[in-house]
Order: structure tokens, then C-alpha cells, then sequence
């Protein structure tokens, strides 16, 4: 998929979705995990910027998997927040892992990831990693996972 960039503003804050990076977790938009009033695969275009209020559509957006949707205060200099941070480099304060039924093993919290040359990744947010073994891009899940059979 190439490198689309789309970017959904309320004003207060952007939405970017880069497609490339999806792995269709559906946290975004499930009633249980997500905010299926602004995130709305069905219909076009899928986000719905002023379907929520700023906040829920941050916390939202941080609970993506993959950094497919990022966000940003359009204009921080002049927020009400006391902190010098956008809302993408504020992280969980803790770590928790989820594992997703029959999909990726999702960990948030600030982590770094060692590789086996010994080269380290600082990762924030969320970190999905995968289960299946059939992903392109291990140790992360690309969503390959999807249209197979994969039980976990």
C-alpha cells in the first residue's frame, strides 16, 4: 500500500491516519474497545472528526496499536495543558500487556525493544507485536494475521 497520509481536524486537534500502518485491530471502532461514533469503517470517510469531543478522540487515537492514527493539538502554544508534550509523546504510565483473541499481543506503556544485533527501539503508547508467525514485519504485527486461520 503506498504511503497515504490523511489528516482529520476539529480545530483543537488533527487525526492523522497513515493506512500503510494498519493491522485492522479494530480497537478504534469496536463499541467495546473504541469510539464507533467517530471511527466508522463503513462509512466514507471513516473518521468522523466531530463525532466526540478532544479528549476522547486523544485517548482514543493513543490506543492504537500500530501508530496507523497519531494525533496532534493544533495549537499547543495557547492550550489550557500545563505540559510542553503533544498528545502523541505523552505515554501510559505503566506497562500492560493484552493479548487480542486471535491476533497480536498488544503491550502499552513506554518499552524498548532490543533486536538480536543488540540494537534497542524506543517504543511509546502501544506496541503490537505478533502471535502469528507469518507477520512481515516480526517482531511487530502487519496484520498478516488477518484471512488466516490464526487461533490464539
Amino acid at each position: 500500500m503506498d504511503n497515504i497520509i490523511k489528516k482529520y481536524s476539529n480545530g483543537e486537534v488533527t487525526v492523522v491516519w497513515q493506512p500503510s500502518l494498519c493491522i485492522h485491530s479494530r480497537i478504534c471502532f469496536e463499541k467495546a474497545t473504541g469510539l464507533p461514533e467517530v471511527f466508522n469503517p463503513k462509512l466514507k470517510p471513516w473518521i468522523d472528526i466531530y463525532a466526540a469531543d478532544t479528549d476522547q478522540i486523544i485517548a482514543q487515537v493513543k490506543k492504537c496499536p500500530t501508530e496507523a492514527l497519531t494525533c496532534f493539538l493544533n495549537d499547543l502554544e495557547n492550550s489550557d495543558d500545563d505540559t510542553d508534550e503533544s498528545p502523541d509523546d505523552q505515554a501510559a504510565p505503566e506497562t500492560v500487556v493484552q493479548v487480542m483473541k486471535n491476533g497480536p499481543l498488544l503491550v502499552y506503556g513506554n518499552i524498548t525493544v532490543k533486536d538480536s544485533d543488540g540494537n534497542e527501539i524506543q517504543k511509546k503508547n502501544v506496541t503490537s507485536f505478533c502471535r502469528c508467525g507469518i507477520s512481515k514485519t516480526n517482531p511487530y504485527c502487519d496484520g498478516s494475521h488477518i484471512g488466516t486461520n490464526f487461533k490464539g
